[in-house]
């Protein structure tokens, strides 16, 4: 008995001393460098609730647009893998748990026999021959019947249990920002494709007005040929006005088709026509654009903490690394029945075994194997951390690029009406002057050409500005935020 609790002291001894040394480079988040705040005007940065917080149902203000995202975060195939990574991710967690347990293996039902011949080589010791001939033919020399339990537990003295379960962790982490950064693409294309598709519409709508508007001038210069004041010149530029505007329609109705099918491809759907509403006008509630703070980007943007994870996850393995290279403690025991007969197997306590052991053991020279492993796992780490800060980089100039769109497209868009109103007037006074002898059918032409293109230059712009929001609004992280 003494001997025994000698035994347990000196591993208990080993256990103190081992565990006081854990090895390892404890993550710190590096420093971003980020601006205070972001260029933009005030009235963006005031609000307590930034446009990132917003969650997308009161973002969008469409009702088809709202019913192709849901189905789209249902069904696109690109967020359902993401799920299943994160099932996966969630599983190598749950085992990783387990990694401080030991591990248990039994053997139910272990049977060994041993046969020799003539010539087998055995010393002495192995009483084989018994000082008796050998046969010729195979004879037993041994017989085994065996049940055991079996231990072992690896005691985590460097902390490479803990690394390990701090990598997994990272990944399942990193997984779920993963399949965020999925969501918020995917409602930002779905949106784009969805204005698309709206200006598309109104840019047909906008060739048929033209088109009628050429067949009312192709009426009147028909009449002024017919009474010789023109050449038949005027009616063939006037036909070609109308073509041009006609020939736009087979077009969009082409590029409709292409958009529709893209759309629905999103949703995880076959091509179909989409519902859609009729007009560019109020499909944002742009009442809760805030850009709040350039620190912000790091709470709400997936891919940054995405990236962050993966510093932590490579933090984690260069740490994993580093413990192989040194001792390992693993203590051990195996309990059961042995016997030589079967009849005796489970005679107890005649057939019982047992054996404990406390192994400590260190790897001398493995090729350079372990050392370059751990030499490139800190080189993975720095690759970690730059991608991260060049993720942040990228961040803060997407949202200055957003917002400056969203700003100058605003200004273009007062000018592009205030051009389509020119537009239209022009087209009044010159079929007027027209119709007195005051202006001939090239300026009626020029007119109406003019018209034709600032009407769909200003539907162009209204599509942009959609697009600008939504890029500000991805830009910022919004689009995953759960909570309405």
């Amino acid at each position: 008995m003494q001997h025994i609790k000698r035994h347990i002291f000196l591993f208990t001894a080993i256990l103190l001393l081992f565990s006081s040394c854990k090895m390892g480079q404890r993550y710190t988040a590096p420093n971003y460098q980020l601006p205070d705040q972001f260029h933009a005007d005030s009235t963006y940065q005031d609000s307590m609730e930034t446009l990132a917080q917003v969650n997308w149902h009161n973002f969008f203000t469409d009702s088809s647009l709202v019913q192709l995202i849901d189905a789209g975060l249902a069904n696109n195939y690109d967020m359902r893998s993401a799920i299943l990574n994160i099932q996966i991710a969630n599983r190598q967690l749950s085992q990783s748990k387990a990694g401080y347990l030991p591990q248990l293996d039994a053997t139910l039902a272990g049977v060994g026999q041993e046969w020799r011949s003539k010539n087998y080589y055995a010393g002495p010791a192995s009483k084989i021959y018994d000082g008796k001939d050998a046969k010729n033919n195979l004879f037993k020399t041994q017989s085994q019947y065996l049940t055991t339990l079996s231990l072992s537990w690896e005691i985590d003295i460097w902390g490479k249990i803990s690394a390990q379960k701090e990598e997994a962790l990272a990944n399942f982490l990193g997984s779920t920002e993963a399949k965020k950064a999925i969501q918020t693409s995917l409602i930002a294309n779905i949106a784009k494709g969805y204005f698309n598709l709206l200006t598309l519409d109104a840019q047909i709508e906008v060739a048929l007005r033209n088109v009628q508007l050429n067949d009312s001038t192709l009426r009147m210069i028909q009449l002024q040929f017919d009474a010789g004041e023109i050449t038949s010149l005027a009616i063939q530029q006037t036909q070609s006005q109308r073509l041009l505007a006609a020939s736009l329609v087979p077009q969009l109705e082409q590029e409709i088709q292409i958009q529709e099918n893209s759309l629905l491809e999103l949703t995880g759907k076959m091509p179909d026509k989409i519902a859609r509403g009729k007009s560019l006008q109020h499909l944002i509630n742009e009442s809760k654009i805030s850009l709040g703070s350039p620190l912000d980007l790091i709470r709400n943007r997936p891919d940054i903490r995405e990236a962050e994870l993966d510093l932590i996850a490579a933090n984690a393995q260069m740490n994993i690394n580093q413990a192989l290279r040194y001792p390992s403690l693993t203590l051990g025991g195996t309990l059961g029945l042995n016997s030589m007969l079967p009849e005796n197997w489970f005679n107890i306590p005649g057939s019982l075994l047992g054996s404990a052991l406390g192994n400590v053991t260190m790897p001398i020279f493995k090729n350079r194997k372990l050392k370059t492993a751990y030499e490139v796992s800190k080189l993975e780490r720095e690759k970690a951390e730059i991608n991260l800060q060049k993720t942040v980089l990228r961040s803060v100039n997407e949202v200055s690029n957003s917002f400056t769109s969203l700003t100058k497209l605003k200004e273009q868009l007062l000018l592009a009406e205030a051009r389509v109103a020119n537009s239209h007037l022009a087209v009044k006074n010159a079929n007027l002057l027209f119709k007195s002898g005051y202006a001939t059918y090239l300026e009626v032409i020029t007119a109406q050409s003019n018209a034709l293109t600032s009407e769909l230059n200003l539907v162009s712009i209204k599509q942009s500005q959609l697009d600008s929001f939504v890029e500000l609004y991805k830009s910022l992280g919004g689009g995953w935020a759960t909570s309405m």
